[in-house]
């Protein structure tokens, strides 16, 4: 069985894609974790238990390499009835921060 450069090249490709999918789950499965850490902490209800992919780019860590930076939406809410939206901002797989609105007071 002979392989050419071309099929030697579509091999590598399919590999660092699936790497790529593989990877980009695991950020999502992070992301979605920070979101449940700071539910707890701040006393929110992570709705539809998801977060969603709003913007992808590349950006620079702190040892000046370069990173996928992620930017996932989620909707959540204080009360149950009033819906939300928050974002979560991952760098690679490190959380660089998760972003809601203060609670508003209830006025009666």
């Amino acid at each position: 069985m002979n392989f050419t450069l071309g099929d030697v090249v579509l091999v590598f490709a399919l590999g660092a894609l699936c790497l790529h999918f593989l990877s980009a789950v695991r950020v999502r499965e992070l992301a979605v974790q920070a979101v449940n850490r700071a539910s707890e902490r701040d006393d929110f209800q992570l709705l539809d238990q998801s977060v969603h992919v709003q913007r992808i780019s590349m950006s620079r860590d702190e040892t000046r390499r370069w990173r996928i930076w992620r930017q996932y939406r989620f909707d959540y809410s204080y009360d149950g009835v009033e819906r939300r939206q928050g974002f979560v901002i991952m760098l690679g797989q490190q959380l660089q921060s998760v972003v809601v609105s203060e609670r508003s007071p209830t006025l009666h």
